[in-house]
């Protein structure tokens, strides 16, 4: 919603908005494009009446200004639609979905592209670092935006990816997730079956061939689906693959081989085997699109991934403070096989705020337990506003959790919050240590706090 803010404004738009928590890079953004914030919802903030009321997928009947919307018969939209009717339809649109590493591929992508040539309009879920922001309007006839799998508006419970109109569609991976909107994993495989299926013969998918669940949806839609499926993965029956995988300096490196034919090295600043396939799906996308593969491998060396995805928040005391957005068990547990990865020789602690509604849910307890079998040290905030989650559900389960974890021989403590977390981990730490820090929210800016805390006790 915030980059559709500023992608609006950029096209002449008056754009003010409301939220009761902003936080961090997208208040930040905001601000600095001097769109006005509310803070809270009220019917004065529809005064004068705006020409279109645009809803997030967030917002419920009962809230103040969607009641007063329709009181007033105001034109009204989703977030998704907008997007499609604004700024994609009639252009060439490279849509990346999946569960895990939209963001990531997406902010790839548009670099990608950038740097070939092609000068796309873009929109993420995230801010990008090449490019400082998370949105961009240009007037390319390529647009590359990231398909999210959750629903797209009170009024409109489909997926928001079903509205952005692909010509080349991205697939990384498929798990269950969303447990608050998906029953199980077969509506999930329904909802990107239907994305699947908006893809046109003349154009491209590219699916990630190490996920059971991609394999098994695009068999499920038979031999008439496309004339260009571009597979990739590690295993050998995918037709795009990574090989000769290397972690250990400060960029990580590997060779693509396509159809069994080494077709080019790479390097990467970006850590874990999970993103170099997202590098993978980049490069098949910039490749269908006919840029240059040595333009390819220089955006890939100079890519400078994005905000809060295994970022490096600063360093006191010789001890590295990380933040990363992992919430699914299997972002976790690959953001910390990454960190080891990287930092093989330091202690690493995980940090974990169950913040999303899949997290907050038991849906994912016993997983949870060998997500963090990785991390030396493990802490793990309460659930975030649990008494929201007893509506949808049964809560995780913290105090079961950390005996699970305590289980695998890794000292785990369960605490209430930020300042608490803090408060026990200062004593624990030495120099060399990496702390990774998840959460999908703000954690109450637990990671100026940790600097902070760490610098005076220096």
């Amino acid at each position: 919603m915030a980059a559709l803010a500023g992608m609006l404004q950029a096209t002449g738009h008056r754009v003010t908005g409301s939220d009761e928590n902003v936080y961090p890079p997208m208040s930040t953004m905001l601000q600095s494009l001097g769109i006005h914030v509310s803070q809270g919802y009220g019917p004065q903030h529809l005064r004068p009446a705006p020409d279109c009321v645009i809803v997030g997928n967030a917002i419920p009947r009962g809230n103040a200004e969607v009641e007063e919307t329709l009181k007033l018969r105001l034109v009204y939209r989703s977030q998704a639609e907008v997007v499609k009717e604004e700024f994609i339809r009639g252009l060439r649109s490279l849509v990346v979905a999946g569960t895990h590493g939209k963001t990531t591929t997406t902010s790839i992508a548009a670099w990608v592209l950038d740097q070939g040539g092609l000068d796309p309009t873009f929109l993420i879920g995230g801010v990008a670092q090449n490019f400082g922001v998370s949105f961009r309007v240009t007037n390319s006839e390529y647009v590359l935006i990231e398909g999210d799998e959750y629903d797209t508006a009170y009024f409109d419970k489909g997926p928001k990816f079903m509205h952005y109109l692909p010509e080349i569609g991205i697939v990384n991976n498929i798990e269950f997730d969303h447990a608050d909107i998906y029953p199980d994993l077969a509506a999930v495989k329904l909802a990107f079956r239907r994305f699947m299926n908006l893809i046109p013969t003349n154009g491209r998918l590219i699916a990630g061939w190490d996920s059971a669940a991609v394999r098994e949806v695009v068999a499920s839609m038979g031999s008439r689906l496309f004339t260009q499926l571009e597979t990739f993965g590690t295993g050998e029956d995918a037709k795009w693959q990574i090989r000769n995988t290397n972690y250990a300096s400060d960029v990580s490196t590997f060779t693509v081989f396509r159809e069994g034919k080494q077709w080019g090295e790479f390097q990467t600043p970006l850590i874990g085997e999970f993103n170099l396939l997202n590098c993978l799906a980049a490069i098949i996308a910039a490749d269908a699109w006919d840029l240059e593969r040595d333009s390819i491998a220089a955006a890939l060396r100079s890519f400078k991934n994005v905000r809060r995805r295994a970022e490096i928040r600063g360093q006191e005391r010789g001890i590295t403070v990380i933040d990363d957005f992992a919430h699914h068990p299997t972002a976790v547990r690959e953001t910390l096989r990454a960190l080891h990865n990287r930092y093989p020789k330091r202690r690493l602690f995980a940090v974990f705020e169950p913040r999303s509604w899949s997290s907050r849910l038991a849906v994912f307890q016993d997983q949870y337990a060998r997500a963090f079998e990785t991390a030396d040290y493990v802490f793990i905030a309460n659930v975030f506003d649990s008494r929201k989650v007893t509506e949808k559900g049964r809560a995780l389960d913290t105090d079961q959790l950390i005996a699970d974890i305590s289980k695998l021989d890794r000292p785990a403590f369960a605490l209430s919050g930020a300042d608490e977390i803090i408060e026990q981990l200062i004593p624990e730490l030495r120099e060399g240590d990496v702390v990774a820090i998840m959460s999908n929210g703000g954690f109450d800016g637990i990671h100026e706090k940790l600097l902070s805390a760490l610098k005076i006790t220096s």
